[in-house]
């Protein structure tokens, strides 16, 4: 791949990768340590995220379709080698996150993925795009669990930016493009629509009424979450990767 032609973007918009149980097997000891090396990578490209955790979940029994997958991100990667965080000095000093969730994402067991995004100062501080642990059986209801779960993530960065002595407001602002989501969390009348959801979920209504976390409602087009959860259009990727703060850094010079 030393010598391959570089892409824009690290996956094709509307893939849907399956286990391709007819597909050609590839040697699993190759594939693993590729992926491995990408995981790597994430810690400071967040715009790989997405399409390396996806890549990871067939690890186990990769075939042809997922060796194409994992080296258009190595194409991709060659391409943009000199992109990194940018954090401005006077940039906003608030924490501000982004959740969002593909509903059904995964064909296979109709799980969706869920990811977010924690900004501060002009750039990402911490990211994740992971499958969620139950099927959801709404829009609604998937968002509502992405969002509870990423409230604590922003609780314990919180604690840590009390304990470095950084001047925080009194709540953590979370956007979300789902209006149903963010009625959910303060309405408790509204539970009754959703009495199968488990209760550890619901903690976000309590953190939503003791003004810790403070749902915002952002339009789809905004939501910077969306790198984490599916593949892009090109000119969306492009736009959401510079939310992000990811740029080439010699150019900052």
């Amino acid at each position: 791949m030393g010598n391959c032609n570089f892409v824009n973007n690290p996956i094709v918009p509307g893939t849907r990768a399956t286990k391709d149980r007819d597909g050609v097997r590839v040697n699993a000891t190759e594939y693993k340590p590729i992926v491995g090396c990408l995981m790597y990578l994430t810690v400071t490209r967040p715009d790989l995220m997405f399409v390396v955790c996806l890549a990871s979940r067939f690890m186990a029994d990769p075939t042809e379709l997922h060796m194409q997958i994992v080296k258009r991100v190595l194409r991709y990667v060659k391409g943009t080698l000199e992109f990194g965080i940018l954090y401005k000095r006077r940039g906003d000093a608030k924490l501000l996150a982004y959740t969002d969730s593909d509903y059904a994402g995964d064909v296979e067991d109709r799980k969706s993925t869920s990811g977010y995004v924690f900004s501060l100062s002009g750039g990402v501080i911490s990211w994740s795009s992971k499958k969620q642990p139950v099927v959801a059986l709404s829009t609604t209801e998937a968002e509502y669990i992405a969002a509870a779960y990423y409230a604590t993530q922003g609780i314990w960065l919180k604690q840590i930016l009390d304990k470095l002595s950084q001047t925080e407001g009194l709540d953590i602002t979370i956007f979300c493009d789902n209006s149903s989501t963010i009625k959910l969390s303060k309405n408790p009348v509204f539970h009754g629509h959703s009495k199968h959801i488990e209760v550890q979920f619901h903690f976000l209504c309590e953190l939503n009424n003791d003004g810790k976390v403070k749902l915002i409602h952002c339009n789809s087009f905004n939501q910077v979450a969306d790198i984490m959860t599916k593949p892009l259009k090109l000119d969306v990727f492009v736009k959401l990767q510079e939310l992000l703060g990811v740029c080439k850094v010699p150019s900052l010079n």
